[in-house]
């Protein structure tokens, strides 16, 4: 396969961290349910997108064991990529911009599925938490680094079955669902370093940004 794009999603100010992204700009080369599910599972990112549709941004997102309506950090790295003002993931249309530094995308946190947040005391609380810890379903963990500043401390454990990812590096959409929450706008340094930033839009959405950059692929040959 040759049209796969490697991205980070979500770097820090210096372009280190972020999280991986593959992209597959021609959906065509993987048609059915099965091949694209068996790709997203053998390069074993968080999230893989095929684009069924550049100039229009429908999308599809895949995890290594299933497919998601939304996610944050794909549509970022998408929108990116294909340079487009909107995206059309299954869970409704996402607008998007960038700015020169950060690419934005504008989403609904009543579609982020199956996260919860939990508040812990201070970062080096959540520093110290085991990946995983303790518990089942998606844990975005988080602390406030500075209250008065929006910073926050952040890490993201999908605890699934299949257990292909231990902790996600940085994860916009429970960033999204945590910026509901606070109603306020938030700079969170999620996993080794990521960055993500936050803002309340207007009509119950958020407005979600970050940097991309190229990785190199794991998968050889590709």
């Amino acid at each position: 396969m040759n049209d796969l794009d490697v991205l980070r999603v979500f770097c820090a100010g210096d372009g280190s961290h972020g999280n991986t992204l593959g992209v597959v700009r021609d959906g065509r080369s993987c048609p059915d349910d099965a091949s694209r599910q068996a790709l997203a599972a053998e390069l074993g990112y968080s999230e893989t997108v095929f684009v069924d549709d550049p100039e229009r941004g429908i999308v599809d997102i895949r995890t290594p064991g299933t497919r998601m309506s939304f996610a944050g950090h794909p549509l970022v790295g998408v929108a990116w990529l294909l340079d487009i003002e909107e995206l059309q993931p299954p869970a409704g249309a996402v607008w998007a911009r960038d700015d020169g530094e950060f690419t934005w995308i504008t989403a609904r946190p009543e579609w982020v599925e199956g996260k919860r947040t939990e508040q812990y005391a201070d970062a080096a609380a959540v520093d110290a938490l085991p990946g995983p810890p303790p518990g089942e379903g998606w844990l975005y963990a988080w602390a406030w680094e500075d209250e008065a500043a929006g910073r926050i401390r952040a890490r993201g454990f999908p605890r699934r079955p299949d257990g292909v990812i231990v902790e996600d590096e940085a994860t916009g959409s429970a960033a999204i669902l945590l910026t509901a929450e606070l109603n306020r706008a938030l700079n969170i340094t999620q996993g080794a370093g990521s960055q993500i930033l936050t803002a309340p839009g207007p009509d119950g959405t958020v407005e979600i940004g970050g940097r991309v950059r190229f990785a190199k692929s794991s998968l050889a040959g590709v």
